[in-house]
């Protein structure tokens, strides 16, 4: 299964914010064997959002967008990916109806816009928070508060599932350049994929959907790099 994620936000882009979403999101992905292939971070404007959101729904098997969600001035990652489709933003029953029985709140509580969501999409339950989330067609749209995209996520991740796949770690002290050719040798011999991740020690992240072939590459690894304590 292959995802793009779309983080929607001019306080990203302008580095008021760190996308930890994105971070967040691609290791849930990744530990439910999910292939994350893009990450794109995009202005709150309804035409870049509309754009992004139309080209990558035909390029992948999901989108999830996240950020832009709620009824403020600047909150329009609805109405890009209503835009998307070809559809206008409507009151969601469904979201109505939960909102009332989960919440407690009536229309006359909630702020403008609240509930208003794609037509023809599916609402997302927000268990920790108002404004609902929406999946439409094979995209996902989620709140870019992290707690409240975490919570929804957890509401939504048995639709994300791939091949398992098997990790382990060496910490080596040794400049990268001068593995080059063993984390070369290692791949080809064990047929793994190796991650290289320089800092105080570069750390090698072996992966592969064979758990034998993981152990033996982080072996055959161990005995051959200088080990950082």
């Amino acid at each position: 299964m292959r995802v793009a994620l779309v983080t929607v936000g001019d306080e990203i882009l302008s580095g008021d914010t760190v996308n930890t979403n994105a971070a967040w999101l691609g290791q849930q992905l990744a530990d439910r064997g999910v292939d994350v292939d893009r990450v794109t971070v995009v202005p709150d404007q309804i035409s870049e959002i509309a754009r992004l959101v139309n080209e990558q729904r035909a390029e992948f098997d999901a989108v999830i967008v996240t950020g832009g969600v709620g009824p403020t001035h600047d909150d329009v990652t609805m109405d890009g990916v209503a835009a998307a489709f070809g559809s206008e933003l409507e009151e969601n029953e469904a979201a109505l109806q939960w909102l009332a029985e989960e919440g407690g709140y009536t229309r006359d509580d909630l702020a403008e816009g609240t509930a208003a969501l794609p037509a023809g999409g599916e609402f997302i339950r927000n268990p920790d928070g108002v404004a609902p989330g929406c999946v439409i067609g094979n995209v996902y749209v989620l709140p870019g508060v992290p707690d409240e995209m975490k919570g929804m996520f957890e509401v939504i991740a048995d639709d994300f599932a791939g091949t398992e796949r098997f990790t382990a770690t060496i910490l080596a002290d040794e400049p990268e350049s001068a593995l080059i050719q063993r984390l070369i040798d290692v791949q080809e011999q064990f047929g793994v994929t190796v991650g290289s991740y320089p800092g105080e020690s570069v750390r090698l992240k072996i992966q592969s959907e064979d758990e034998q072939a993981v152990a033996e590459a982080r072996q055959w690894l161990a005995e051959r790099v200088e080990l950082s304590e």
